[in-house]
């Protein structure tokens, strides 16, 4: 009788239980949510002005993750959201570092043929929740500087900027607060002296030691001044030069036809010339008169940067 007792009780327990219905825990849509970009903050004006070469601007997304939203500590129950940013994250570094350096003083697009390039390649972008802490937004870049030459002058550089703001889960207004904040943390991290250094022509070629001439006069040897002055006795001698070089760098030459004494002027130098290489760079000056033996003498380029002058006289001897 007892078997019989709980047998009954135990199907009676089946068939109850059997009988109850669970309603699954319904399940979050993620939310939705658009990021405003906006530049906090403008820094000081006319900090860089007068600089002798403007700069161009390269913004590169490398990026590995495009997600702006990177982790997301919060109820199990809450889904992570789908975050998003107006305008997109390149335009918006584009058009807002352009307005940066220029409300410091930096000519932007000035001249294709001596403009620097400065390059910012885009490595990190993103928000973060972690619960008791609030937003915490990131911003990377890896920096570069190229002179007219595509030769680059400053190493690769990394940028960051961080920021967090305390805030509820769903105060988008601080989430973005907290990204853009990052970002003109990032900016202020770049060593905008540094930038307007390479846009200054040096006051001396000793003082750019390697940059070469090119030709786009952005280089100080291009505007120093150097006097020629070759005079002869008797006067009305022939005056020719050529460029002697034992460095690679810069060419030779061939006699080139100046003028006749006394002769006077300012010559241009010739591309690949440093300050570096000046000492391996000899000038040829030549002097012919009919009936007088020709005579020839050679300045070393280096001192005549030095002292700015190339200037001699030639006592001509009769044939």
């Amino acid at each position: 009788m007892k078997k019989q007792f709980y047998l009954s009780v135990l199907l009676c327990a089946f068939f109850f239980i059997g009988c109850v219905s669970y309603k699954p825990v319904p399940i979050q849509e993620p939310q939705s949510y658009t990021l405003v970009l906006n530049l906090n903050e403008l820094p000081p004006s006319d900090l860089f002005i007068n600089l002798d070469y403007g700069i161009r601007l390269n913004i590169l997304d490398k990026r590995a993750n495009n997600d702006i939203l990177n982790k997301y500590d919060a109820n199990i129950n809450v889904p992570k959201p789908n975050v998003s940013t107006y305008p997109d994250i390149v335009s918006f570094v584009s058009e807002s570092m352009k307005q940066y350096m220029q409300t410091m003083g930096f000519v932007l697009d000035s001249d294709i043929n001596t403009d620097y390039l400065l390059q910012i390649e885009i490595t990190q972008y993103q928000l973060s929740y972690l619960s008791g802490m609030g937003w915490m937004g990131t911003v990377c870049f890896d920096m570069k500087i190229f002179d007219n030459n595509k030769t680059p002058i400053y190493p690769n550089t990394a940028i960051t900027g961080r920021t967090s703001v305390k805030a509820n889960i769903d105060d988008i207004i601080n989430a973005s607060n907290a990204l853009n904040n990052a970002y003109l943390n990032a900016l202020k991290d770049i060593d905008w002296n540094r930038v307007a250094y390479f846009l200054k022509r040096a006051y001396s070629p000793e003082d750019e030691k390697n940059k070469q001439v090119t030709g786009s006069g952005n280089t100080s040897l291009e505007h120093t001044i150097i006097r020629w002055y070759v005079d002869s006795a008797p006067k009305g001698a022939d005056v020719f030069w050529r460029v002697v070089s034992s460095t690679p760098d810069v060419k030779n030459t061939n006699q080139l036809y100046l003028g006749s004494t006394p002769y006077e002027s300012t010559e241009s130098f010739d591309k690949g010339l440093t300050f570096n290489n000046s000492g391996d760079v000899q000038i040829e000056i030549s002097c012919e008169k009919a009936g007088y033996a020709p005579q020839k003498k050679r300045f070393n380029l280096r001192q005549a940067i030095e002292q700015k002058e190339i200037s001699t006289k030639f006592n001509l001897i009769e044939e």
